[in-house]
């Protein structure tokens, strides 16, 4: 299922659909028998959501060969709250991608706390 889920988000993705694309990705959608739940941060996001819903769902039943297949959005609103991050918390990401931060915060003598 999250294969198909993912081929989906890519295809949107690829057609411009970049919005519904991150919908889709931003976490991996729960199974619980033929019923899948996402968690998506607030109502803007499920509304967009709901619009491509039909599309996600003719592509999940066609390519699972299940008919029964349903998707409920759920809304958390402390999702939002897991993107605030100081700014330890900010270079440790840039550091995770790019190690060659560090040697430039030490050559310039660059501090966090500015």
């Amino acid at each position: 299922m999250l294969i198909q889920w993912n081929k989906y988000a890519k295809k949107l993705g690829d057609k411009g659909y970049k919005i519904m694309e991150s919908l889709l990705l931003i976490n991996d959608p729960k199974l619980n028998g033929t019923q899948i739940t996402i968690e998506l941060p607030n109502e803007g996001s499920k509304l967009d959501f709901e619009s491509e819903k039909i599309g996600l769902l003719g592509h999940l039943r066609g390519h699972l060969h299940n008919h029964d297949i349903t998707v409920e959005v759920i809304v958390n609103e402390k999702m939002e709250n897991k993107r605030s991050l100081n700014d330890q918390d900010r270079y440790n990401r840039l550091l995770e991608i790019n190690p060659n931060i560090e040697l430039l915060r030490n050559t310039f003598g660059l501090d966090l706390d500015a």
